[in-house]
């Protein structure tokens, strides 16, 4: 267990701080009589400048139709590490809520509880969910992106313009909630899935079963349990996400990447997820 632990912990620090090691081997390893970077900030800036932005450069043009497929194919790629993620939050919020409530805890922390998961589970327990958060984030992320370009051209904001940053918070935030109200129901039913076995007993067989289960017992209105909270939630959330984003890219980029507005914020934003 300790090995495991250690494993997942080495691979979570590895995913933080390999940006930092990537702008590190690049500073080693330039050609000192002719070198690319100034230094590290220069570096940082060279990188996000050439090199962000995969998905919409294989799309081609910058279109509300190529950002909706840029940010739905940047949603399914993510689907690998936000399951298991997901998984455990979910676990862990489920603690001590069951009708048997005690006070010991079954989970130490999010990896404790994704190591006994594994052992009684295997590989398929860790993933549980999978295929209902690939169906909410493929199409969410798609909406994400697509509202948020759509809003920024809409608005017009420009880097000059005095009031660029109440619409890159307002653009953000109006993109989170779209992307939510485009998911949300499949959200209800991972969720479910994902807590489905906490307590020992399965409750449901598969997607379909827990649909049908969850609409009989509760109707429709199943599929808007928790929507209020997560729409609040959303929008300052997305709001803050998305302005830091783009301002931070935008002064990242500097005068030597030309003009930047508001809405090549999503294309660069693809290359992260």
């Amino acid at each position: 267990m300790d090995f495991l632990a250690g494993c997942i912990g080495g691979a979570a620090g590895v995913l933080v701080g390999h940006p930092f090691d990537t702008v590190k081997v690049r500073l080693q390893v330039q050609n000192v009589n002719k070198p690319l970077y100034r230094g590290t900030f220069h570096c940082f800036q060279s990188i996000i400048r050439q090199e962000s932005g995969n998905a919409m450069r294989m799309l081609g043009r910058d279109t509300p139709t190529n950002q909706f497929l840029a940010g739905a194919a940047a949603g399914a790629i993510q689907c690998v590490i936000c399951c298991p993620m997901e998984l455990a939050k979910t676990r862990m919020q489920m603690q001590g809520t069951g009708e048997k409530k005690s006070t010991r805890k079954m989970y130490k922390n999010s990896v404790d509880c994704l190591v006994r998961i594994y052992r009684r589970e295997g590989v398929w327990g860790i993933n549980r969910g999978m295929v209902t958060t690939l169906i909410r984030e493929t199409p969410g992320f798609g909406f994400y992106f697509l509202a948020y370009d759509v809003l920024t051209r809409q608005l017009g904001c420009e880097p000059e313009d005095r009031y660029m940053i109440p619409k890159l918070l307002f653009a953000g935030g109006m993109a989170g909630i779209a992307s939510w109200l485009s998911t949300y129901p499949v959200d209800v039913i991972k969720s479910r899935l994902q807590a489905d076995g906490s307590g020992g007993v399965r409750q449901y067989s598969g997607i379909a079963d827990c649909v049908r289960q969850s609409v009989r017992d509760e109707g429709y209105v199943v599929f808007t349990r928790g929507l209020t909270s997560t729409l609040l939630r959303a929008f300052p959330v997305n709001a803050a996400t998305f302005a830091t984003v783009t301002l931070v890219l935008m002064y990242a980029r500097g005068p030597e990447g030309g003009a930047v507005d508001c809405e090549a914020a999503p294309q660069t934003q693809t290359s992260g997820l």
